[in-house]
């Protein structure tokens, strides 16, 4: 009985993985997209993702498209002093070869402008995302609740085993 039990935890992890989705071209990878719901009536929306530029030059993220809103804005918050200040990147932002970067809350962001209905939490959204020298990469973002701090989507990728029970690492 205990083989079978460990013989199920294991087919969960690695279906979970399989679930985990990426997108990639031209040496740019992207993981996990995900977006918040939002309430009735927003005009805007926000998306979080990872980029690595996995080729030998840099590339630069300079907008992209989101079903159901006008257009997509970069944004990145930094703190100035003791106040986080939020700006739009109008000229995109570059990736070096071998970066990884991170589009997290309170972070880095995607804005989804222009919303013509309220996103909702569940079914996933197609998108694109377009870069200076990868050109356009489609991608299907990951709706999770309104207030989520994370996607449940790139949360399997911390999972391990440990003395043959599943645990979840949340120290990211």
């Amino acid at each position: 009985m205990k083989q079978l039990m460990a013989a199920l935890a294991l087919l969960v992890v690695f279906s979970e993985h399989v679930s985990a989705h990426k997108f990639e071209k031209n040496g740019i990878v992207v993981g996990h997209p995900w977006a918040r719901a939002t309430a009735p009536g927003a005009a805007v929306g926000v998306g979080y993702l990872t980029i690595t530029n996995n080729g030998k030059e840099a590339d630069t993220l300079t907008g992209g498209t989101f079903e159901g809103a006008d257009h997509i804005e970069i944004h990145e918050m930094k703190m100035d002093g003791d106040k986080m200040m939020m700006r739009q990147l109008k000229d995109g932002l570059e990736i070096k070869p071998g970066e990884t970067v991170k589009f997290n809350p309170g972070a880095n962001h995607l804005m989804f402008v222009g919303l013509k209905a309220p996103i909702a939490q569940g079914p996933k959204i197609k998108g694109a995302l377009t870069f200076a020298k990868a050109g356009t990469i489609d991608v299907a973002f990951q709706v999770e609740s309104l207030g989520a701090m994370s996607s449940s989507d790139a949360d399997h990728s911390s999972m391990k085993m440990d003395d043959s029970e599943m645990k979840h690492d949340h120290a990211q």
